[in-house]
């Protein structure tokens, strides 16, 4: 009896784990997909750019430093995205020899010790930067360029929540795949995120 309610207790730990990591995972998915779109914009935004330019001799400065913002949020914003999806650069020299179970210890491990370690160091060492742009409401230094760098530098701690989030959502995940078999099979930490 006393071993039955430990494992209903135990599912229900797993399960409720599983299912708060999804729900953390999708702020990073639906943040992802938005900002993907911004990739389009640049393109026409380019090619508009290069018209102008070559075609007609003209050009505007803000429209060229528009593409370089949508750069940056396309990339800032879409780190938790790819890291969810394992879409980051991964050194592999032991990793792909190794059993679901190792593979899930050393995300585990890798989210622990590295990641959100160096996730909470880049917000700690952005922070000044950011409040010293936003206290001056910094503006482009080009004559007619965008105003708000400060909210493009803002993103820069954006960028650092999204991917802590994401980070307690593969520690979660990794958690549960090491106390379930069910939950290791049907999650794969190389299909399924959850990878540093």
């Amino acid at each position: 009896m006393h071993s039955e309610s430990s494992k209903t207790s135990a599912s229900a730990f797993v399960s409720g784990t599983v299912k708060t990591a999804g729900l953390l995972e999708q702020l990073s998915v639906r943040s992802g997909k938005l900002i993907a779109w911004l990739t389009v914009l640049m393109v026409f935004t380019t090619f508009f750019i290069v018209v102008l330019r070559y075609g007609f001799g003209t050009g505007w400065i803000a429209m060229q430093e528009s593409v370089i913002y949508m750069h940056a949020l396309v990339f800032l914003i879409g780190i938790p995205y790819t890291l969810k999806y394992d879409g980051h650069v991964r050194v592999d020299i032991f990793y792909s020899k190794m059993s679901t179970r190792s593979k899930t210890w050393v995300n585990l491990l890798g989210t622990l010790f590295l990641l959100l370690p160096v996730t909470d160091f880049i917000a700690w060492i952005s922070w000044d930067y950011v409040l010293a742009s936003w206290n001056m409401h910094e503006e482009s230094g080009e004559a007619g360029g965008l105003p708000g760098i400060y909210l493009l530098k803002a993103t820069i701690l954006l960028m650092t929540a999204l991917l802590f989030i994401q980070g307690l959502s593969q520690l979660l995940l990794n958690i549960a795949r090491l106390l379930s078999p069910q939950v290791m099979n049907n999650n794969d930490p190389d299909t399924q995120g959850g990878n540093v």
